[in-house]
């Protein structure tokens, strides 16, 4: 290998020593030289390996005694740590003479020294206006217009909000726009377009650019507010991964304001210690303190709320002076999952029902061409998940509103499931829990949003507690007109309102008794009423 190309492999099946090694020169390495230098001087220079320093010692030996001599006079007024010379031949002489010897045996174990990096690299001068024009090319290349750089980050942002594939940009965001330019506005605009990067890496790249910005502004902005107050929840995923999502609420502007902090995993258990020492260690990362925060709120679980050995217990040791509050949403959906067994019959049957349709591809399918034949509003049911709040409610009205075509489909199917909604009584009682679980989720909606207080949020949970008191003694005077699911399945099938006016007065009583236990009057924060005139 040399700086004029690199000459022919040679294969070694042997040992190599020092003949060896002195044939491969021979026979391979002079040929490679004429070839590549012709006449020209060269440099030969080779490392020390074993089979050179046999090699010289092989030589050495068969030189008269006199050579001998002569050759280890020439070493005595060299210091023993000099480092020594490596062989090398220049010219053409270097093709008929063999390596000078050594100056002296190689000792088994050689050190490393200093004086080696002399030998280990050249020095090439390179034409520096040549240089110079290839320096200009490379950043003429590398220069992005700063149009083009803002358009990449605007479009990387759409991305990320519409939360779709990175790959999206190159391969059809900047196509399109190209293809539209060029019908609009001709080739010189839409040549334009195509000096702006929107690659797989550029878009990642970009997003998580604005992403740690808009993370230092939101820290910024809390810590000049000086008070926040944290809502913290802990959840498992679909890739059962235990997900800490905590919220922080600020004062920015005048205005309260509402983002996400962070979202991190848990590793391992997920007991109350484990979440505050991940609370705790994030908090301290972005330099907020626990002095500065006021309140936190969360779910009702055991490890956040638990006295002795819960998130609460392990925060009031460190910030005694904090608020915690029992969220109202998640009150609120444990306040309507009261059901007797009666009704808890109902949406059983009914959960079978749906699954029964849902589980089973061929009869998705031939339930989808039913509801199309009939020329129904839905084209399927909803499958029951117990941790969505709205599920019930959203399952069972959908079952009451396709009852005639899922009765049809379970006759031909010859299920004994069929006979449920054959039954008036049944149907009855499964339009009355579509009625009321639709007015539940209507609460829990409200319930939700952005900058919502407690004030605001009480104020709706005792209005429909109100409201249940209301519908409890019209029932018991038989009227049930605010259920109108339940008034027209009734009147159609002329049946009675005494038939069903005891079962419905018991679940809506036990829903108020729900309320008072989740939602008592003593917690109800009637002391800052004051703040309602500000």
């Amino acid at each position: 290998m040399s700086s004029a190309g690199v000459g022919p492999q040679c294969f070694i099946h042997s040992r190599v020593n020092a003949v060896v090694y002195q044939e491969i020169l021979e026979y391979f390495m002079l040929p490679s030289a004429d070839k590549l230098y012709g006449d020209a001087d060269f440099l030969f220079q080779q490392d020390l390996p074993i089979a050179r320093t046999a090699k010289e010692k092989e030589k050495g030996a068969e030189m008269p005694a006199d050579e001998r001599a002569g050759s280890a006079k020439n070493t005595e007024g060299r210091e023993e740590d000099e480092p020594p010379r490596l062989p090398s031949t220049t010219g053409r002489a270097a093709r008929q003479t063999h390596a000078p010897q050594m100056d002296h045996p190689s000792s088994k174990a050689r050190k490393y020294r200093e004086e080696y990096i002399n030998y280990g690299f050249t020095c090439i001068v390179i034409n520096q206006k040549e240089l110079q024009g290839q320096k200009k090319v490379l950043i003429k290349q590398t220069t992005i217009p700063t149009k083009a750089q803002r358009a990449s980050y605007e479009v990387a942002y759409l991305i990320a909000q519409t939360k779709k594939p990175h790959n999206i940009g190159e391969t059809l965001i900047k196509p399109a726009a190209i293809a539209m330019s060029h019908v609009m506005h001709g080739d010189k605009l839409a040549a334009e377009l195509e000096q702006v990067p929107l690659s797989d890496g550029t878009v990642s790249r970009r997003i998580t650019e604005m992403a740690q910005d808009i993370k230092c502004q939101l820290i910024d902005r809390v810590k000049k507010s000086g008070r926040y107050a944290l809502q913290l929840d802990e959840s498992t995923d679909v890739s059962s991964t235990a997900q800490l999502l905590v919220f922080v609420r600020y004062i920015f502007e005048g205005k309260l304001n509402e983002e996400m902090l962070f979202c991190t995993q848990l590793e391992g258990s997920c007991t109350g210690e484990d979440i505050f020492n991940k609370l705790d260690s994030k908090l301290k990362d972005e330099g907020l303190s626990w002095g500065e925060c006021i309140s936190v709120c969360t779910d009702g679980a055991g490890a956040m709320l638990g006295k002795k050995k819960g998130l609460k217990a392990r925060v009031l040791q460190v910030a005694p002076h904090l608020n915690f509050t029992h969220c109202i949403i998640h009150r609120e959906a444990l306040a309507c999952k009261t059901l007797n067994a009666e009704f808890k019959h109902v949406l059983d049957t009914s959960v079978k029902i749906v699954n029964y349709i849902k589980s089973r591809p061929l009869n998705t399918r031939l339930f989808s061409t039913l509801c199309n034949e009939m020329g129904s509003e839905h084209k399927g049911l909803l499958l029951h998940t117990e941790v969505r709040w709205l599920s019930r409610g959203n399952v069972l009205r959908r079952l009451y509103e396709l009852r005639d075509e899922v009765r049809i489909f379970l006759t031909d199917q010859r299920s004994p499931l069929a006979e449920h909604l054959s039954d008036p009584d049944w149907v009855t009682r499964l339009a009355y829990l579509s009625c009321i679980f639709e007015k539940l989720n209507g609460l829990n909606v409200s319930l939700q949003g952005e900058n919502t207080n407690i004030l605001y949020l009480n104020d709706k949970v005792q209005a429909f507690a109100r409201k249940l008191v209301r519908w409890r003694e019209r029932v018991e005077m038989g009227r049930i007109d605010m259920f109108p699911e339940l008034e027209e399945f009734m009147e159609e099938n002329a049946l009675s309102v005494n038939s069903i006016k005891a079962s419905i007065t018991a679940h809506l009583q036990s829903l108020l008794d729900h309320f008072h236990k989740y939602f008592p009057e003593g917690d109800a924060p009637d002391q800052y009423d004051w703040i309602r005139s500000l």
